[in-house]
């Protein structure tokens, strides 16, 4: 298994969680680690330094891009559309 980076750090889960799927949406393999008893207890994810979301070395710069507010990367095709 390769080493893996982390680019961003979120204030919760759900958030992080979004933003790995997102990813995934893109080809771009991550994970969230989360410091709060797999979910049970989210408020401590406040009190460690947030929840972390991690990609490989080689995906960071396309993964920072991608989780940029404004910016879409591989659009969907609509219909009729090329």
């Amino acid at each position: 298994m390769s080493q893996f980076i982390p680019v961003r750090v979120y204030k919760n889960r759900f958030e992080a969680e979004q933003a790995e799927q997102y990813l995934a949406g893109q080809g771009i393999e991550a994970w969230v680690q989360a410091d709060d008893a797999g979910g049970m207890y989210a408020g401590l994810s406040l009190s460690r330094r947030g929840v972390r979301l991690w990609v490989r070395p080689e995906d960071a710069d396309r993964a920072k891009e991608a989780l940029e507010p404004g910016v879409m990367i591989d659009p969907p095709i609509v219909d009729g559309e090329e």
